[in-house]
């Protein structure tokens, strides 16, 4: 079911492997009244957890522009092996290597060793985007103090993107820094807004990386990419909230 939905939206599956004795894991998302939402996760174990190295197609990952990770997938082998040789063979490639923590505390042993897991490859990603609940909890200080975000730079980082909600986001290179503020939008689940703001970031970045050097090229993908995130808050559900180019154009028009 899973794979024929991204058939039907176009994304190409020649990548997707199947488990003859595990199930996909399950998310049961629990909403808020403010459109926040809890996870609960069934994985015993799922057959993500299971993908090995040798399964791993490596010409796929090669031939990208771009290889894009979180950090569930490092909780545990077979799956953080697979995960680790993958990252090796992009950065060989030269492909650029961007990292969406994704900070799911129930499916890690504890809080320290989520931390630790996160941070362990932290310094191999050319791209990184976090949300300011994932700043708090990496660097056990407060978000909105730009020293605790700048704790998460290194040398060899190209952007940093913190999301602030609504608010919209935080950006830092090695040369600029700044925010875009977000749009007002009547929030009914924020289940995939992340993923909607930071996919739609990687279309731009794949068709033009000069964006990480050029701060006015780089603010206008922002914008796009919280306008993005907004719409997909405006339904329920992750992949039916997600927007299309001409409605997140149209947010930003009426914005203006």
């Amino acid at each position: 079911m899973l794979v024929n939905i991204l058939k039907q939206n176009n994304v190409n599956s020649e990548g997707c492997l199947f488990d003859q004795h595990a199930r996909t894991a399950l998310a049961f998302v629990t909403l808020k009244h403010n459109g926040e939402r809890e996870f609960m996760f069934y994985r015993n174990p799922s057959a993500d957890m299971l993908l090995t190295e040798a399964e791993l197609n490596l010409d796929l990952i090669r031939r990208a522009k771009i290889f894009h990770y979180g950090s569930i997938s490092l909780i545990a082998d077979p799956v953080r092996s697979a995960h680790l040789a993958a990252m090796r063979a992009a950065k060989a490639a030269g492909i650029l290597c961007s990292y969406d923590p994704n900070v799911r505390l129930p499916l890690w042993p504890s809080p320290d060793a989520a931390r630790e897991g996160i941070l362990s490859i932290w310094k191999e990603a050319d791209f990184i985007k976090v949300s300011d609940d994932e700043v708090a909890f990496l660097t056990k200080g407060d978000a909105n103090d730009e020293k605790n975000v700048l704790s998460l730079w290194f040398e060899g980082l190209k952007l940093l993107i913190v999301t602030d909600g609504d608010k919209g986001c935080r950006y830092f290179t090695k040369d600029f820094k700044g925010s875009v503020p977000g749009f007002k939008v009547d929030t009914i689940d924020t289940t995939g807004a992340g993923d909607a703001f930071v996919g739609s970031l990687l279309v731009n970045v794949a068709k033009d990386d000069s964006i990480f050097h050029n701060e006015e090229k780089l603010r206008e993908a922002l914008k796009f990419s919280n306008a993005c995130g907004a719409i997909c808050t405006t339904k329920k559900g992750a992949i039916p909230a997600l927007p299309t180019v001409a409605t997140a154009q149209e947010l930003i028009a009426k914005a203006t």
